[in-house]
């Protein structure tokens, strides 16, 4: 492959800064850079509209060709209906594995492919790089420390992380990401961060379902470990393992949800003692650094975005994974991610069951 094609390089753009300046840098770099917005969702207002305007502005001030592709099937498929299926089943889930997986390296890597491309990037803060040790591409940490979104990414293709560049991979926080579009005189230099879900930019997820689904309010009961009804609620989706706030009950101790039994409709609540397990299942793995765990493997365990690390050993069965941790841990939550890490590179993950 010549070299000026194994430069070119397809970036999504979200319309905010950490993919503008991720694409100012790749220009920069001598990359020929295009950029790349997906349409993933129909709702008509000023976010969508705004990501649209904000993206091509970005690519036409930095000098860069821009392209838009309608992906709202894929999206509904993959993510939205992923996203209902989960509350359906009493499991809380994260669209955002989904749409890395599916959307951002999978439909754009198609793109990419077709308009000539070698690399796909984003404007994630995360990092890959060849491993001697390991004789392959890995996915590894970024240096953003909290920012850090490996976590989110363990669910790509692993023969694409060659094909994957993290512009930001050396950045430690976002400050110096604005610094540079501000020097840069990028529009999007002061646009505040995206903290919703995307195709829910009020945040108010339990609207979304009744609106979008057949899930709609059921009244049932709330019970304790042994079956005794205390109170209420008003619909499995509206409550989470670990939540306390909201519950509507009275008791001498504070009590947690638990779990929930969806055939009798109730939401299962206790002390928080009992939020605490041990060894837990993961199921729809996607292993990066190896092609299968054939014996007890030491690691560390993220089991959702904003927890810390905690030490585990674990091994697969077949297609699940058993994860066996140092110390129980709290609220762990069925639908929620467990990343496996072997010091900063991710080993893979799968789905809490």
């Amino acid at each position: 492959m010549k070299e000026m094609e194994k430069k070119k390089v397809l970036i999504g753009m979200s319309g905010g800064v950490d993919s503008s300046v991720s694409a100012l840098i790749l220009k920069k770099e001598g990359y020929q850079v295009i950029g790349a917005t997906l349409e993933l969702f129909t709702e008509d207002n000023d976010f969508s509209r705004d990501t649209h305007i904000d993206a091509q502005n970005v690519c036409n001030q930095i000098g860069i060709s821009h392209y838009i592709y309608n992906c709202k099937k894929e999206f509904r498929k993959h993510v939205i209906e992923d996203f209902i299926k989960c509350y359906s089943n009493c499991k809380t889930p994260n669209p955002c594995i989904e749409c890395n997986k599916y959307m951002k390296f999978g439909v754009m890597w198609e793109k990419a492919k077709e308009l000539g491309c070698y690399y796909i990037a984003t404007g994630h803060y995360a990092k890959t790089e060849y491993s001697k040790k390991y004789d392959r591409w890995v996915l590894k940490k970024s240096n953003a420390g909290k920012k850090d979104q490996s976590y989110v990414l363990w669910n790509i293709p692993k023969e694409l992380i060659s094909h994957i560049l993290f512009p930001l991979a050396g950045f430690e926080n976002k400050d110096e990401i604005r610094e540079i579009a501000q020097k840069n005189k990028l529009k999007v230099a002061n646009k505040p961060d995206s903290e919703d879900i995307c195709f829910i930019p009020d945040g108010n997820y339990k609207r979304f379902l009744e609106n979008n689904s057949y899930i709609k309010p059921k009244i049932g009961d709330i019970v304790d470990s042994k079956g005794n009804v205390l109170g209420k609620h008003t619909g499995l989706y509206n409550y989470t393992i670990g939540q306390r706030k909201g519950l509507g009950i009275s008791h001498q101790t504070p009590l947690f949800v638990l779990g929930f039994n969806a055939e009798r409709n109730e939401v299962i609540v206790g002390e928080e003692s009992e939020l605490y397990k041990k060894t837990i299942t993961v199921r729809n793995i996607n292993l990066l650094l190896v092609d299968e765990i054939k014996e007890p493997l030491e690691v560390e365990v993220k089991t959702r975005y904003s927890a810390k690390q905690a030490k585990a050993k674990i091994m697969q069965y077949g297609k699940d994974i058993e994860i066996i941790f140092e110390e129980p841990q709290k609220a762990i939550t069925p639908g929620q991610s467990a990343v496996f890490y072997i010091d900063d590179i991710v080993l893979g993950g799968g789905i809490i069951s």
